[in-house]
């Protein structure tokens, strides 16, 4: 399956049924008086995050979703059936802005997370509505309300604990493939990743998910190799393993480059907790090895793990580094979620601007 992260699409909701225009025609009465139903509202376009999909390319193909007009209303003072729905199914973690990506319109984190993007026009009202004291037969009847209409842009940011960055080659698809059973495409040239991955790792009877994103390229922050569309993947992971390719000649101005590259970027990457890895140690003499360790802790003020994605040297540590930070972090984020369900349990209760139970 193609994976797809962004997409333009249009939608439209439905209009408004019109009100009706009738009287009440019974043998015997001769003044019935109205009896003209409403119209029907018209279908809304929503969208609803759900489990099982990773990817937009639904909407890539298929990009005009329009919802039927709502019912006229009848006689009898039968109103008219409201049109269905369309309900977008997209990704976790799927963004909605518009057409020219100056607002976000709505950011679908969790499963089962829905917004309504267009609300469909309300229902005219029938000649019933219009009966009054002074006019007891109406002729009068409103035309239902109008759709919206609107393009947008669907943009998917991948849901992972850990995200894997480095310039290309550093050696990220052959780690991911060697912790987890995703098969991404290995080659000995750069940019052999043209598009994210997501694979599943398996540590001490825990797992937790790992995205690999393409190698960045100096001015990535600023959209040159699609940098900004790769680096979004990464803004909600809970730690980076950035990965150096220890075979290069300075690996401390590798390690400066993509560090300068999310300090542009913004998202609070440059903040995130960080482990480094210098890849490839199995294709590096030990003298040199450890001499470029050494440079790069210099460099990045911070403890350098050494590890070998082809031969697996290393990787269990490295996985284990990347475990104690995702835990404390989950941790964390439950701790914060029970908070806020307790301010909202006691939110308003006995207090002023409180609500009540009906």
């Amino acid at each position: 399956m193609k994976f797809v992260d962004q997409t333009r699409i249009f939608i439209k909701s439905g209009d408004g049924g019109n009100g009706c225009v009738s009287f009440r025609r019974e043998k015997y009465v001769e003044y019935g008086g109205p009896n003209g139903g409403d119209g029907g509202r018209g279908g809304h376009v929503i969208a609803e995050a759900v489990s099982g999909l990773n990817t937009l390319v639904d909407y890539r193909y298929s990009r005009h979703f329009k919802c039927k007009k709502g019912q006229n209303g009848m006689g009898r003072n039968m109103t008219g059936a409201a049109s269905d729905d369309i309900i977008l199914q997209v990704p976790v973690g799927t963004q909605i802005f518009d057409e020219d990506m100056n607002f976000m319109m709505a950011d679908l984190a969790k499963v089962g997370d829905r917004v309504v993007l267009a609300r469909g026009g309300e229902g005219g009202l029938g000649n019933t509505h219009f009966k009054s004291s002074t006019n007891r037969a109406p002729r009068k009847a409103t035309h239902g309300g109008e759709g919206e209409e609107m393009w947008i842009v669907l943009r998917l940011k991948l849901l992972a604990d850990a995200g894997l960055v480095g310039l290309p080659n550093a050696g990220k698809s052959t780690f991911l493939s060697a912790v987890t059973r995703a098969k991404p495409k290995i080659a000995d040239y750069p940019f052999t990743t043209m598009s994210p991955q997501l694979g599943v790792v398996g540590y001490a009877n825990n797992e937790f998910v790992l995205a690999d994103i393409p190698g960045l390229i100096e001015g990535a922050s600023e959209g040159i190799g699609l940098g900004t569309r790769f680096l979004g993947h990464v803004e909600r992971c809970g730690v980076l393993l950035h990965l150096i390719d220890g075979t290069q000649e300075d690996v401390v101005e590798a390690y400066d480059v993509i560090m300068g590259e999310l300090e542009q970027y913004g998202g609070g990457l440059i903040d995130k907790p960080m482990i480094i890895g210098l890849n490839k140690c199995d294709a590096i003499p030990e003298e040199e090895l450890e001499e470029k360790r050494l440079a790069l802790v210099d460099a990045a003020a911070r403890p350098v793990m050494v590890l070998s994605g082809a031969t697996h040297e290393g990787t269990t540590d490295v996985l284990g580094a990347l475990w104690d930070v995702i835990k404390e972090d989950k941790a964390k984020r439950i701790e914060e979620e029970d908070g806020v369900h307790e301010d909202e349990s006691n939110e308003g209760v006995g207090g002023e601007g409180g609500w009540s139970p009906i």
